[in-house]
């Protein structure tokens, strides 16, 4: 049986998108990225353009969010997150349709990897048949009982 740290780990894995927030100072900001999900590093990763805001607020201030939702299952992660220009890692995790974004390949001059060391994690994993779910609402409504609505577990990572 999968551990509460594997299922984390999996779950960040298959739902490979999330909102990356970073704050600066004043104000937070919330931006979908795509995300390598490297559990043996205990990190995830990104490719991002150097000039935009994020690297700034990131500088300012490394401690980001992370929120990966997929239907009725959701990660949140709290690290802290460093900008570097890491050729061999960006090499690593390219991949052909990102040159949509960069068009030079991984010699686009503002290609930047933002390396997001984690701390916390939680998760919650609800059964995503919605007959499921309402069943599990009636029977908590008729008996009185608390809904079960699936897992729901904090970590430290």
């Amino acid at each position: 049986m999968a551990s509460d740290t594997d299922r984390v780990w999996d779950l960040m894995e298959k739902i490979s998108i999330c909102m990356l927030t970073t704050h600066d100072g004043a104000q937070i900001r919330s931006r979908p990225m795509a995300a390598f999900v490297r559990r043996d590093e205990d990190a995830i990763y990104f490719l991002g353009d150097a000039h935009h805001h994020k690297d700034e607020q990131i500088a300012e201030n490394p401690n980001v969010g992370l929120a990966f939702a997929d239907g009725q299952k959701f990660v949140s992660v709290t690290g802290h997150a460093a900008v570097s220009r890491d050729q061999a890692k960006i090499k690593e995790l390219w991949k052909p349709e990102f040159k949509l974004w960069f068009p030079d390949g991984i010699d686009t001059p503002d290609i930047a990897l933002l390396k997001v060391n984690v701390e916390k994690a939680e998760y919650w994993d609800s059964p995503s048949s919605k007959i499921v779910q309402a069943f599990s609402f009636v029977k908590a409504l008729v008996t009185g009982t608390e809904m079960q609505g699936g897992e729901n577990k904090k970590l430290n990572l």
